[in-house]
């Protein structure tokens, strides 16, 4: 575990792993990216995706908007292994810092929570390359995120 990260974060679901790992499930454009669950534990979630080019930017690298999307769920499920059952979290605020560029055989996007409120999460996602000998920093986000009750009569609740 990081060492950035609280070791006193504790789930208020005891269900949270069936929790998060469901809605996941559920998020069709995660699904697109070829994004999966590979780390979760209380406050912290990991999601690997490949590099795939229809999803690259015209110099070739994985486009920006794909590397934030993957950090948001990150962030966002980090929050969500904590929070209380009956509730949804969406994220409120981000900023990404784009580091190197997102070129790699595949990607991971770490993300943990900073700090967790009774309504904010604050949260970071660092994003790495995989396959190579060296994982490289790519592109760490910032977020906020709210937890909020679940709504009623939606059949797709969901992290943003």
């Amino acid at each position: 575990m990081d060492a950035h990260v609280s070791t006193s974060l504790a789930p208020q679901d005891p269900a949270y792993e069936a929790r998060v790992r469901e809605s996941f499930s559920r998020q069709s454009h995660m699904a697109t990216l070829g994004a999966e669950i590979v780390f979760l534990a209380p406050g912290e979630v990991h999601l690997a995706f490949p590099f795939a080019a229809r999803f690259c930017q015209q110099n070739g690298f994985m486009h920006a908007g794909a590397i934030a999307s993957v950090a948001d769920s990150a962030n966002g499920y980090a929050a969500y292994s904590l929070a209380p059952p009956d509730t949804d979290v969406l994220a409120v605020e981000f900023k990404v810092n784009l580091l190197a560029p997102a070129r790699g055989a595949g990607f991971l996007a770490c993300g943990r929570v900073l700090r967790a409120g009774r309504t904010l999460t604050v949260c970071q996602a660092d994003v790495f390359t995989t396959g190579e000998k060296e994982r490289t920093l790519i592109a760490t986000m910032l977020s906020t995120v709210i937890v909020r009750p679940r709504s009623r009569g939606t059949a797709t609740n969901r992290e943003s």
